[in-house]
Parts: C-alpha cells; sequence; structure tokens
C-alpha cells in the first residue's frame, strides 16, 4: 500500500502548528534560567548605569577648565580627593579642582568630564593638564546602556548568559519561563538491540540509536525528554505504550512503523492530520493527536525532527527565533525533483556550504559530518553551484 497523497511540506507543518497551544508558565532561579523560554516581557525599574561614573582612570574635573591646556603649555589644577569604585564622592569639583577617579567610579558632582591620567602629570596635590577634555568625554551617562521603563527582553526570548547577566543587574532572582514540555520518545523494532555483538549481527540485529539522538534533541530545543523503552514490532505493546505516553506527556515520538510494512503498526494508533509529506528523507512522517509518527532509520528521523519536531517544540513554549540561519555559498551543485521538499545536509565553514554527497537514511556519519542543511522547496529542481542560499545550522 502506498500514500494517496503526499503532505505538501508547508501545509503538513500549518496543520500540525495549528493543532498545538501554548504550555503553562513556571519561576525559576537564574542559574536554572539557561536555554530557557521567557514567559513575559521584562521591563527596566531603574536606569543602567544608575549614575554618572567614569569610563577610564584619571580626573574628574571641569571640561572648561582644560580649554587652554597644551602639552607646551600645561594647565595646573589641584587634587582634592581620590574615588575607587564603589565609593562615592564626597566633595564637589569646583573650577580650577579635580577628583582622581577610577574606571567605574561615580562622577562626583560639578564634573563633567573624565582626563584620562596618562594625559596628565601628578605631582603632590597638583596635576598638570597636558591636553583638553570636551564636555562628557570619558563618561558613562546614567541610562545610557538602558532607560527606565524599557523593555530589554521580551516574550519567547530564549535565555542566553548574556540575558542572564543583565536580570542580574536589575536585580532578578527569579524569572518567569515555559514550562519545559515533556516529550515522550517510543522507538519500535524487532531488529533493535541496545548494544553491538557479532552474535547480534550474525542473526541480521541492529544498534538502536535513535533514542539517544532524539533525547538530545528534544533537550536542546527546549524539552524534557522521557524514553519508554525499545519495543518489538508487537500491536498490542506499541498501542498500549502510545497510550500511556500521550496521557504523560506533550508530545510524543514513536520511531519505526510510520509506513505501510507488515510490520509497521504505530499510525494505526493515531488519528492523523497528515500522514505522508512531500519531505526527503523522511516522507512517511505522521502526525496527529499531538503524536509524531517517524521513520526508523536515523538520518530520516534527524530530518523529520528538525523540520517539524523542533517547530513544534517552539510552539509549545512560544519561542522566537529557534533556528540560527546564514547566508553561504555552494561549493557544487545540489539537484532535486520537483515536489520533492529536500532536506539536504551541509558543512558550512567560512560563508561556504559544501553539501555531504553521502545521503542514504542510514548513513549516521553523514550527520557527524554536517553542521547545518539546506531546504530545497517543492517547485526548485535545485541550487547551481556557487549560488548563495541559506543555512540552517544545527
Amino acid at each position: 500500500m502506498e500514500f494517496k497523497r503526499l503532505t505538501p511540506y508547508q501545509e503538513a507543518l500549518k496543520l500540525m502548528l495549528d493543532d498545538l497551544g501554548e504550555v503553562n508558565d513556571e519561576e525559576v532561579s537564574l542559574k536554572e534560567a539557561l536555554g530557557r523560554v521567557l514567559a513575559e516581557d521584562v521591563t527596566t525599574p531603574f536606569e543602567i548605569p544608575p549614575f554618572n561614573r567614569a569610563a577610564v582612570d584619571g580626573y574628574a574635573l571641569r571640561a572648561e577648565d582644560t580649554f587652554a591646556a597644551r602639552e607646551y603649555s600645561p594647565v595646573t589644577l589641584e587634587v582634592i580627593e581620590e574615588v575607587p569604585a564603589g565609593r562615592a564622592p564626597r566633595k564637589r569639583v569646583e573650577p580650577g579642582k579635580s577628583i582622581k577617579v577610577l574606571t567605574g567610579a561615580k562622577i562626583p558632582e560639578g564634573a563633567n568630564a573624565v582626563l584620562m591620567q596618562e594625559h596628565a602629570i601628578r605631582e603632590g596635590n597638583l596635576i598638570r593638564v597636558l591636553r583638553p577634555v570636551a564636555p562628557g568625554q570619558n563618561v558613562a551617562f546614567a541610562g545610557e546602556d538602558v532607560k527606565k521603563g524599557q523593555v530589554v527582553l521580551r516574550k519567547g526570548q530564549i535565555l542566553r548568559p548574556q540575558d542572564l547577566a543583565i536580570l542580574k543587574a536589575l536585580g532578578v532572582k527569579r524569572v518567569r519561563v515555559k514550562r519545559r514540555p515533556r516529550v515522550g520518545i517510543i522507538v519500535t523494532g524487532d531488529e533493535l538491540i541496545d548494544e553491538p555483538s557479532e552474535d547480534a549481527f550474525r542473526a541480521g540485529k541492529i544498534v538502536e540509536t535513535n533514542s539517544v539522538m532524539l533525547m538530545g534533541l528534544v533537550e536542546r530545543y527546549f524539552g524534557e525528554p522521557v524514553f519508554y523503552g525499545v519495543l518489538p514490532d508487537d500491536p498490542h505493546e506499541i498501542r498500549e505504550a502510545m497510550e500511556m505516553a500521550k496521557k504523560e506527556n506533550d508530545l510524543v515520538l514513536v520511531t519505526g512503523g510510520s509506513a505501510f510494512g507488515d510490520r509497521d503498526y504505530a499510525h494505526h494508533f493515531v488519528r492523523l492530520l497528515f500522514h505522508g509529506t512531500t519531505i526527503k528523507p523522511g516522507r512517511p512522517i505522521g502526525y496527529g493527536e499531538r503524536v509524531f509518527v517517524m521513520s526508523g532509520y536515523p538520518v530520516a528521523v534527524f530530518a523529520q525532527f528538525h523540520l517539524f519536531v523542533k517547530h513544534a517544540l517552539a510552539k509549545l513554549v512560544g519561542a522566537r527565533d529557534c533556528e540560527i540561519r546564514v547566508r553561504a555559498r555552494l561549493m557544487e551543485r545540489v539537484p532535486s525533483q520537483l515536489g520533492r521538499y529536500e532536506f539536504v545536509k551541509v558543512r558550512y565553514e567560512g560563508g561556504i556550504a559544501r553539501p555531504i554527497k553521502r545521503r542514504g537514511s542510514g548513513i549516521m556519519s553523514s550527520l557527524v559530518e554536517s553542521n547545518g542543511y539546506l531546504v530545497i522547496p517543492e517547485d526548485s529542481e535545485g541550487y547551481l553551484e556557487g549560488e548563495e542560499v541559506w543555512i540552517t545550522l544545527y
């Protein structure tokens, strides 16, 4: 039995995304927030920096007192205080006066510039100013980084280390993020074993690899994987595991049993919104009831994850910009067939993309060699050597 109709990729993707809603929010500490998806906008309750501060080591002074300064005719100013970072100045800068400040120190009242210490000669409590400075020079002004009330992080932001840094600067100790979706993973196949052995290979067995790959991918893309084990091609066991996984998870991934072979059972136990798409590899993928019925071959599973499951997880957590895409020039021609939405693995380096030539759905080394992919839509017969294309990195 074959597919009566292959659903075009974009149509299948829309059917799947329209079927999903977002998961609930939760609060976590900043230590737990890396890679999580922000559930609300974050606005600043105060300015950053909160006061004018020195951008260099030097002398806080009135810029107008330095206008006449030249190396051959320096201006002399009195040093009335020294202020390290973290201590507020006690004195005010008056005409003819200066205060020694270190980088990050609060600018004293009356001062409007900082003279770099290299541009002065210190003699006791006096400095000889060798060159003029302009008003505002070498000063980091209050609010020049972030204004009070400004939205610094928006809902849907995938939190990075630098995002956590600004949250800490704002005094945030706990942040509201989207809960990690639980993703049940079921692997099926009589031929699968957990460890390699010569006896097993002689008997026609192969090592199961989809579970560890999918668990890693789910963790990378916002989810919490739950592994239900490797099941034999037994319809009763598969159905029971799928029913349990549907109750306990936000998504379920079942590998094997997506086509129409005599022992392909998984697709019979789901009301599918689509079954069979134009993608290559991974054409037999099906989806319905928050369940993905996927291929058994690891390369096809990898492609199905990136073309479908990754976007499902992003929808569940409301993530923005879940992909890193770059422009690259192709090192060689990449042909395709009309009507096929092709997932092509590439090695991207320095603005150049080299297609991985070995494309079989069971060739795992092709995944290891690659670090990204390009897609060829159904209305294209491929790309020419030297053509610029979009590469999605992974």
